[in-house]
């Protein structure tokens, strides 16, 4: 009798198991169909950004020659809009799962940062290598996240991670020309805009955020949204501020 009742306990004990999974795979479902896509337009009708110039050897240079890498032609416009960061903020993307954390890469190539914005969930990891035949050395003095790598050769690399959200400016103490951007995301929903200014972010549970639009030389665009089940939200964002957007500055 002993034996049965155990049995029939651990049958219960894996029913309930079992019920348990299949409600919360409904629970997922239900939050799954409930997601939408937010969409948006970014409007740019000027030139943000002054282009540094930089003689092709630095006289200050020593040791092996590098290059300074170049940009490839490309329709001013385009290029501004390409580089803002779209992101969400709020109550409802924080109780959200986040991104688990990823590595990325930021390649000192040419006496150059490549790519030199990238946009990563919080928590996760960048390397450094640096593939010219010269030492460089990274640092950071961002409130985000300060770091200093110290110099190092060619085929050496150092990792950094990035725990908190924020902005985060990278330079090289070696060659002032060198700058890079980190946009560290509060969690999973970010994008950035293509060259035409169009955006998409997807799965967004419903409730309510903060849409975020960052471009280095304009600064951050805010709009509040709601996101209802059924209906795919829209924030467009004219930068700088104009008479047709309704953002703040931050």
């Amino acid at each position: 009798m002993g034996q049965e009742s155990n049995r029939r306990s651990r049958c219960t004990s894996a029913r309930r198991a079992g019920y348990r999974c299949i409600a919360l795979a409904i629970i997922s479902l239900g939050i799954a169909a409930a997601a939408q896509t937010l969409t948006g337009n970014i409007i740019i009708k000027q030139k943000l950004t002054r282009r540094s110039v930089t003689p092709s050897v630095s006289i200050y240079q020593r040791g092996t020659a590098v290059d300074l890498g170049k940009d490839a032609p490309e329709d001013p416009l385009e290029f501004e809009r390409s580089r803002v960061v779209i992101y969400l903020e709020g109550s409802s993307a924080a109780g959200s799962s986040p991104a688990g954390p990823a590595n990325f890469t930021i390649e000192q190539l040419n006496r150059r940062f490549t790519p030199d914005l990238v946009v990563l969930p919080v928590g996760s990891t960048v390397s450094f290598p640096n593939m010219d035949p010269i030492f460089h050395n990274i640092f950071s003095l961002s409130k985000a996240k300060s770091f200093d790598l110290g110099s190092y050769d060619k085929g050496k690399t150092r990792e950094v991670v990035f725990p908190k959200p924020g902005v985060v400016d990278i330079y090289c103490h070696l060659h002032p020309n060198m700058a890079a951007t980190i946009v560290v995301t509060p969690n999973r929903w970010y994008t950035r805009s293509d060259k035409s200014g169009q955006y998409r972010i997807e799965d967004v549970p419903p409730g309510k955020y903060t849409v975020v639009a960052w471009h280095k030389s304009a600064g951050f665009f805010k709009k509040s949204i709601v996101v209802e089940a059924g209906q795919n939200p829209v924030a467009d964002f004219l930068i700088p501020l104009g008479d047709l957007n309704d953002e703040v500055k931050h």
